[in-house]
């Protein structure tokens, strides 16, 4: 039975891959859907730790590496330092390490940052929602109310986490020396990209790069959605990924 591992979002945790989860065991893989440090039902400790190494320890064998957002950067990073146990690679608008981000989205994040730190959480969470979710040409009204609900606990839970464990010491390490951002062509396995056209346009640029940098990668524009295709256009997204994951 091939293993599938979903790596989730930032801006989420393991619940947002509930509709990827129930067709792919459909589907007869075997599911890994972990929680990172500091969401959902993991505590983050207040020392260093590696989310790639974390993910390195869950594996026994070659899996297919799904990865979204944060996600897609470890799933990203697992490729260049474990490529043996990578035999595929699904990445939905990957995040990516010293990206020079525009203004646009530095707006959105010191907006959130502001509100949190004069401790309106809800007020942070929406800006989050806003820029994430929403994206950039979306009014809120016109996305589904019920999966912006969801998004919202989940980003108030990693608050909850993680505010405490990053004051009293919480650090990711850096694991691999070069970085990232000149290693994608070391990548070789089958990959597949995915992004949402209402994403913001920093997503849009890196998820065209990492197709340019790895040999043989493409690229899928999801209409309608933002940061989350996976939530927003659940069965668009599960026909892309079950088609890529059947090829020969």
């Amino acid at each position: 039975m091939s293993t599938v591992v979903l790596l989730h979002a930032g801006i989420a945790d393991s619940r947002m891959w509930q509709p990827q989860t129930v067709v792919l065991r459909e589907a007869g893989y075997r599911v890994l859907a972990p929680d990172f440090r500091g969401f959902g039902q993991r505590v983050l400790e207040p020392a260093p730790f590696s989310h790639v190494r974390d993910v390195e320890e869950l594996l026994d064998g070659p899996a297919v590496v799904i990865g979204s957002s944060l996600g897609g950067r470890v799933a990203l990073e697992l490729a260049v330092l474990r490529p043996e146990l990578v035999e595929r690679l699904v990445l939905i608008a990957p995040g990516f390490p010293d990206w020079e981000w525009s203004d646009e989205t530095r707006a959105g994040w010191a907006e959130e940052e502001a509100a949190f730190e004069r401790g309106d959480v809800e007020a942070a969470a929406e800006a989050s929602l806003r820029l994430w979710v929403d994206g950039p040409r979306r009014p809120p009204e016109a996305v589904d109310p019920t999966m912006r609900s969801a998004v919202r606990t989940m980003v108030l839970r990693s608050y909850e986490l993680q505010e405490p464990a990053w004051e009293a010491g919480a650090e990711e390490q850096a694991i691999l020396d070069p970085p990232l951002g000149g290693r994608l062509g070391e990548i070789h396995c089958p990959t597949l990209v995915l992004v949402g056209d209402e994403d913001v346009a920093d997503m849009q640029a890196i998820a065209r790069h990492v197709v340019d940098c790895i040999s043989g990668a493409r690229l899928v524009n999801v209409p309608q959605t933002a940061h989350l295709p996976s939530l927003e256009r659940a069965d668009e997204v599960n026909a892309h990924v079950l088609v890529f994951l059947r090829e020969s």
